[in-house]
């Protein structure tokens, strides 16, 4: 009896396990913007600025695991689509105030509203997911780790 309650308890467990893990994948959102791709492949700072805008996702590790680094992202109300973990566009924004509106999926519908100001010297913007919510931060400067992230795809 003792047996069949562990075995019990394990794949009881098990299943809630994978349900969590698999549970918080956020649905890709299709994008309305030009994506440029020419002479990106190789990203340097230099070439960014003057409306070439860099959005990447800064998703730490414990974000990664759990399958909750997704991130969908509209400006202006209109969709930029979807970026995973260690993604990254580059996109043209014209001189002006934007409204970024950022949504992942953790346990509920995390989202959040920042107005950003876009000039000629804006070129990098990080946006991670955190605990309660999405933070987003002009840095003008490429992550540390930046060759091990990959120019995000149409989805």
């Amino acid at each position: 009896m003792r047996h069949y309650i562990l075995k019990t308890i394990r794949t009881t467990v098990f299943f809630f396990t994978l349900f969590l893990a698999y549970s918080c994948g956020l649905k890709a959102i299709p994008s309305d913007y030009t994506f440029i791709k020419g002479g990106f492949e190789k990203v340097e700072l230099d070439k960014l600025g003057n409306g070439k805008i860099l959005i990447y996702n800064g998703a730490g590790i414990s974000h990664k695991i759990d399958n909750t680094a997704r991130l969908n992202i509209w400006i202006n109300d209109k969709p930029l689509g979807q970026l995973r973990a260690s993604e990254y566009v580059v996109i043209d924004l014209k001189k002006g105030t934007y409204k970024f509106k950022v949504q992942h999926l953790d346990v509920v519908n995390m989202r959040s509203i920042d107005e950003v100001e876009i000039d000629e010297k804006t070129r990098v913007i990080k946006i991670k997911p955190n605990l309660t919510s999405n933070k987003l931060t002009i840095t003008n400067e490429l992550p540390k780790n930046f060759d091990k992230f990959r120019y995000s795809e149409k989805k």
